[in-house]
């Protein structure tokens, strides 16, 4: 079984709808699940260097005080879920293609972990994961050689494929993420509670036993 997650590395609900699958999986005893990521941007006119946070995200949802009321709501959502959301940290709002091609050329085997630490490294600790630098620390800490995953950033790879995802998200129609295509059949957007997930996820599979 297959699912497909397209997300963005500064999408809070990501994060937490991520954090529901991974509960979800945890739960799930039935055949096994592979998790592919695909990438998506959230603001792709965001500039390489970043904007600043606060004021970026006061524009957006119309003034401080809604902008504290999304804060104080991904918090909630976040804490309920095991997560630690410091958005008194965050300076930056990165530009996330550099964070995105990362995860695209790490290992497949730790693709996952990287992606968590990534979020952690954002969310949690403010860190400004469109700089190079910092994304290779956070790969140094997940266990990966960061001195081969600069080589491969410098040579372009990971680009074609992220190009490849942004496209085909567009093709069919994704506005908005988290969203998930589960074994190439079915759809679910938004960060969906754990029981959602079990509950597509024997659907699934009842359909295929079903058809044999």
């Amino acid at each position: 079984m297959r699912i497909e997650v397209f997300h963005d590395t500064v999408c809070p609900w990501c994060r937490i709808g991520e954090q529901h699958l991974f509960t979800a999986l945890e739960r799930w005893d039935g055949e096994p699940v592979e998790l592919v990521w695909r990438a998506f941007q959230l603001d792709p006119g965001t500039p390489e260097g970043g904007l600043p946070y606060r004021e970026t995200l006061e524009a957006k949802f119309g003034g401080a005080g809604r902008m504290d009321q999304m804060f104080s709501q991904v918090s909630a959502a976040g804490q309920a879920a095991g997560l630690d959301f410091r958005f008194d940290r965050i300076e930056v709002m990165p530009n996330t293609l550099l964070s995105h091609r990362l995860i695209a050329v790490a290992p497949e085997e730790k693709q996952t972990e990287l992606l968590i630490a990534v979020n952690r490294a954002h969310f949690s600790e403010g860190r400004d994961t469109g700089q190079l630098e910092v994304l290779l620390d956070v790969a140094s800490s997940v266990g990966l050689d960061a001195a081969k995953l600069r080589e491969q950033l410098d040579r372009g790879e990971g680009a074609e494929q992220v190009q490849e995802d942004l496209d085909f998200g567009r093709q069919v129609g994704i506005t908005g993420v988290p969203f998930y295509i589960m074994n190439g059949k079915y759809a679910l957007t938004g960060a969906q509670p754990p029981e959602t997930f079990l509950q597509v996820l024997k659907q699934i599979q009842d359909e295929a036993v079903e058809e044999k």
